[in-house]
């Protein structure tokens, strides 16, 4: 079934892409801000953000430079107090000068009670942390709360728009690295698909797609294991910043380059060009795919 457009309205309140923006969605009563971290005193008077909700602090690992992620819920307080609140404890807590930025979700009509913000923050939870994007930074899983099935059905829904949005906000965490499904072969493709390409030297062999954001190469590629003279010194980084994700020579994770050179250069350690390094199932490369359909 085609996807429908969605209308989301964007608003820059300081009328700047770098400040706060606030995010609502055409027949949702979803309300969602991005709020700087240096920004948050700024946000006093806004009386949604002293509901309840779940919200999101982002930034990156000074480990390995990973994107990272805590995922927590806010209840209302009856001094008034919210979510804003506990972002202001979390700004305070001196182990948490991680996070750069927050993404707050919460409702126009404050219908977000203890057992709807504790199904969310657990649901949030699980499905960052099967997508794999980031590193998520909960050291607890968090309780599911108890719903009957129609509030499950209801914030189901809740969760489809909180994931169109968090994407359009910059945050891919819930979505996968790709949409399909499967590795489709290529005489099952459609028009817009990419097909899977190969590649294979006698020290190194692979399997990759280019997607919208980049290049993955899937798990399970056979990587080179020691660097050419040729090799350049990101590749060398790349091998570094994925080390983790490599035993015994093998990828044990789909992972996404910035292009088909950066994968192929990491896979075969050296510099090279991916339009010519990567090829589809009859050996045609991927400079040749391309020019095929100018």
């Amino acid at each position: 079934m085609k996807k429908r457009g969605k209308n989301i309205n964007l608003f820059l309140m300081e009328g700047s892409a770098s400040g706060r923006i606030k995010c609502t969605l055409a027949n949702w009563t979803g309300v969602v801000y991005k709020i700087p971290r240096i920004e948050l005193d700024k946000c006093n008077e806004r009386d949604d953000l002293k509901q309840s909700g779940v919200y999101f602090l982002f930034g990156t690992s000074d480990d390995t430079g990973e994107p990272t992620a805590y995922i927590g819920q806010a209840g209302a307080r009856k001094n008034g107090e919210g979510i804003l609140y506990r972002l202001k404890e979390h700004k305070r807590n001196t182990d948490g000068d991680y996070w750069t930025e927050a993404v707050v979700f919460t409702t126009s009509n404050n219908s977000l009670g203890q057992t709807e913000i504790s199904y969310l923050e657990n649901r949030f939870y699980n499905l960052a942390k099967e997508i794999g994007r980031y590193e998520i930074r909960n050291n607890v899983d968090p309780a599911l709360g108890n719903v009957t099935e129609e509030k499950e059905s209801e914030l189901e829904e809740f969760i489809d728009y909180t994931i169109i949005v968090m994407g359009t906000l910059g945050h891919r965490i819930f979505e996968p690295l790709e949409e399909r499904v499967s590795h489709a072969a290529e005489q099952d493709l459609t028009v817009g698909d990419e097909p899977l390409l190969f590649l294979k030297t006698q020290y190194a062999k692979a399997t990759g797609r280019r997607t919208n954001e980049g290049f993955i190469v899937y798990q399970g590629a056979r990587l080179r294991s020691d660097a050419t003279p040729s090799c350049g010194e990101s590749t060398k980084k790349l091998r570094v910043q994925y080390a983790d994700r490599i035993q015994g020579g093998i990828l044990q994770k789909d992972t996404l380059f910035t292009s088909p050179s950066a994968a192929s250069s990491f896979v075969v350690y050296a510099k090279t060009s991916g339009m010519t390094m990567w090829r589809n199932e009859r050996g045609k490369t991927l400079k040749a795919l391309e020019s095929q359909n100018d």
